[in-house]
């Protein structure tokens, strides 16, 4: 017997989820060193930790012996303090994405519905699938979301809806009117779960105070995480915002002390470094200036971004992604996205920006 088969086909069908590569990784497979290598792949913040994160961590490595509090209370308290919800609404993650598949295994069983875009987050279609959900992918407009027809393909069958915002890896963005609008339209049986791992790097202007709408949408679940402008990426947490009846149906099917102690500990002092996330807006927003700058300068399209990545058309993209690769610079091609024109570059600082537009032009053969 093939052990395979033992799993449900809906398992077997799943292709597994193919994260950046690591520079290490890069390294041993072309003899590189190490520390020349310039990662622009899983948008990270290249300013590394917040300080007042590094200090919370250490000052709790003592208590590694015991659980974490398998609640989270001083987390929530201080995302409650400073989103303005209280903590019945909130439920913490092992980085965002456990609140996606939060909402997969809480609400979905085989043959029910999720509707997500076409260019969207990979782990929609991964989460829905892993539960034996049916997927249903709304072609794109100009590489982000047609809400119009995300609607009409809503049936008695759908039971989520999954809208990222800003978009990965596509960087568009829905401004708040056109989500509102989104969000009155929906059934109010069907769930909308609003990712917003990229929020942080809009301009204050453009930043939806979604939280505000979760009275209004009782429907409504809007997923954040720490991994990018608070610079957590390597402890994974992240955190979830709705109505205090699916939080209390989250904690059922969460897994126990989900989020271990030293993210929780980081993350509570991240929320709090304003300075930190300032400084991580501000080398993002100049950043973006001088890669797409360049971009213009070399005659090649981009897709304008609202995030902390831009996408950039290369002609075949495998072959452009080796050739940096053989540079030492790692980025990230979205072929598996349905865009195999494109190359997704993480936004770094100004000397890691620099390098990898030297590579690219030599990769292009400019």
């Amino acid at each position: 017997m093939n052990l395979s088969d033992l799993a449900p086909h809906y398992i077997r069908d799943i292709a597994p989820y193919q994260p950046g590569k690591p520079t290490s990784e890069l390294a041993r497979e072309l003899g590189l060193n190490e520390v020349d290598i310039v990662k622009l792949a899983s948008n990270e913040n290249p300013l590394g930790v917040s300080p007042k994160a590094l200090a919370a961590i250490q000052k709790a490595l003592p208590e590694l012996a015991l659980y974490p509090d398998g609640n989270g209370f001083e987390l929530k308290a201080t995302i409650s303090k400073s989103r303005g919800v209280a903590t019945a609404q909130i439920v913490l993650g092992n980085g965002s994405n456990d609140i996606l598949e939060l909402a997969a295994r809480t609400f979905l069983v085989p043959g029910d519905a999720a509707v997500y875009s076409q260019h969207a987050f990979a782990v929609y279609p991964l989460a829905v699938k892993a539960v034996g959900g049916l997927g249903i992918e709304v072609p794109a407009v100009n590489f982000g979301h047609d809400l119009e027809a995300m609607l009409v393909v809503i049936t008695d069958k759908t039971k989520l809806v999954f809208v990222a915002n800003p978009n990965n890896p596509t960087g568009t963005f829905i401004d708040a009117a056109r989500m509102h609008d989104f969000l009155s339209k929906v059934p109010r049986g069907v769930i909308v779960v609003l990712d917003e791992a990229y929020t942080e790097y809009l301009p204050r202007e453009l930043r939806n105070k979604t939280e505000h709408w979760l009275a209004e949408f009782p429907n409504l679940i809007i997923s954040r995480t720490f991994s990018k402008a608070y610079g957590l990426a390597g402890l994974r947490v992240g955190y979830g915002l709705a109505h205090p009846d699916v939080i209390q149906l989250f904690n059922r099917v969460r897994q126990p002390f989900n989020v271990n102690q030293l993210a929780q500990v980081a993350a509570a002092a991240a929320l709090d470094d304003d300075e930190f996330i300032q400084a991580s807006f501000d080398t993002n927003t100049r950043g973006m200036t001088q890669i797409t700058a360049a971009f213009k300068k070399m005659g090649l399209e981009f897709i304008p971004s609202f995030g902390n990545f831009v996408c950039v058309k290369v002609g075949d993209a495998g072959p452009i992604f080796q050739e940096l690769l053989k540079q030492g610079v790692i980025v990230r091609p979205v072929a598996s996205y349905g865009m195999p024109e494109y190359l997704r570059v993480s936004i770094g600082t100004e000397s890691q920006n620099a390098r990898f537009l030297e590579a690219l032009t030599l990769a292009l053969g400019r």
